[in-house]
């Protein structure tokens, strides 16, 4: 199983990794890290989450430990405990153990990741299109109150219709550009 710390970039156009100078491409690849760490924390994962979901993302290997997290992004292993608790529970990341040992494993928790996570924001709005609509039927469809829910109804409602419907066409998509199975 590859580790963390191999960084192969056979393949990639212009890398700089083991075949040319691999601290360069590390440092590289940990400047890329924090900046797709900073957007994540731009729409509200927390700092350390978002830096090894980041890394996890970019990284070659499938699988890490909690020390191999620490380890790459030099923070305590306290800090990583805590940031992997709330990748897996978003499911970001799945939560793994080999038979007979004693150690976890973080991977990507799903291949299809993005599919997923659109999935699982369809479905977070469903209880607010029902709320809405309980505060229609409360609050009367002509009222000020009323046409708003109303309104909020019809879009998480729209919101929730589309989401699925991407949903579908980016496993169509994913299916054409990386292979049925991908």
């Amino acid at each position: 199983m590859p580790t963390s710390s191999d960084l192969s970039t056979e393949g990639r156009p212009g890398a700089t990794g083991p075949a040319g100078d691999p601290d360069r491409h590390r440092t590289e690849l940990l400047r890329y890290v924090e900046r797709f760490a900073l957007a994540l924390t731009d729409v509200g994962l927390p700092r350390m989450p978002a830096r090894v979901f980041a890394y996890v993302l970019c990284d070659d290997a499938e699988r890490y430990t909690a020390a191999e997290l620490a380890t790459a992004l030099q923070v305590s292993p306290a800090a990583i405990s805590g940031a992997v608790r709330r990748l897996t529970q978003m499911r970001l990341l799945g939560k793994e153990r080999e038979p007979g040992s004693r150690v976890d494993t973080y991977r990507v928790y799903d291949d299809d990741l993005w599919g997923m996570i659109t999935t699982q924001r369809a479905q977070m709005v469903t209880p607010f299109e029902h709320l809405a609509d309980e505060g229609v039927a409360l609050l009367g469809p002509e009222t000020p109150g009323g046409r708003r829910l109303r309104e909020t109804s019809e879009y998480f409602r729209f919101f929730r219709e589309r989401l699925a419907q991407y949903t579908v066409e980016w496993r169509a998509r994913k299916a054409e550009l990386f292979g049925p199975g991908q």
